[in-house]
């Protein structure tokens, strides 16, 4: 979404098959964007086998290793999906007594946009920024080593912004007509296994 990214009171590491989401998360705070770093997530089908403690606790490890102090980093274990990983983040704030006005999501790349309307729906009251690793798709193809899979949950990713608002879970965002296309290309080449059916 090219957010101009400015100071906010939580930074939140969304759970997913990619550890570059912890990396930028531990970049991003070792900036001094936020003091504190939640990491949301527990399993999905594509991070069990590399992640089998859970996708939050993972991501913890991950950015302890490249020097965010543990004191800095809260976990949410539970989610499953995007929605959860907002309430549930916000509920554990709420918890902890600490006022939180502003919020910066960090996600895949190709996540962002699902990611910032799925939270203005939950948790309209939060400024959110989005950010994700600055990589190009084929860079981003080249890191994640599976081309399918990236594009296969792209995809996905992408009905889902298309799809969710109609289902109260997520604001409408406008798509233009050449990514509308090249989806609908994509479904019909056979990239539908993340679909929501």
């Amino acid at each position: 979404m090219k957010h101009d990214l400015e100071p906010v009171d939580v930074g939140i590491g969304l759970g997913s098959h990619d550890l570059g989401v912890a990396t930028y998360a531990a970049q991003l705070y070792l900036q001094g964007l936020f003091p504190k770093l939640v990491f949301t997530g527990a399993n999905s089908r594509t991070t069990t086998a590399g992640f089998p403690r859970g996708e939050a606790v993972e991501y913890r490890e991950h950015a302890m290793r490249l020097g965010v102090p543990a004191s800095a980093i809260s976990i949410e274990p539970q989610a499953t999906n995007t929605g959860q990983n907002i309430a549930f983040t916000r509920d554990l704030l709420a918890g902890s007594g600490e006022p939180v006005g502003s919020v910066l999501l960090i996600s895949k790349p190709y996540m962002e946009r699902r990611a910032f309307a799925t939270c203005q729906k939950i948790w309209p009251d939060v400024r959110v920024q989005c950010a994700s690793e600055p990589i190009g798709l084929a860079g981003y193809i080249d890191g994640i080593g599976d081309a399918r899979l990236v594009l296969e949950m792209l995809v996905g990713d992408l009905q889902r912004v298309i799809e969710y608002p109609a289902l109260g879970f997520a604001i409408e965002q406008r798509v233009p007509d050449d990514v509308h296309a090249a989806y609908k290309r994509l479904i019909a080449a056979g990239y539908n296994s993340r679909l929501v059916r």
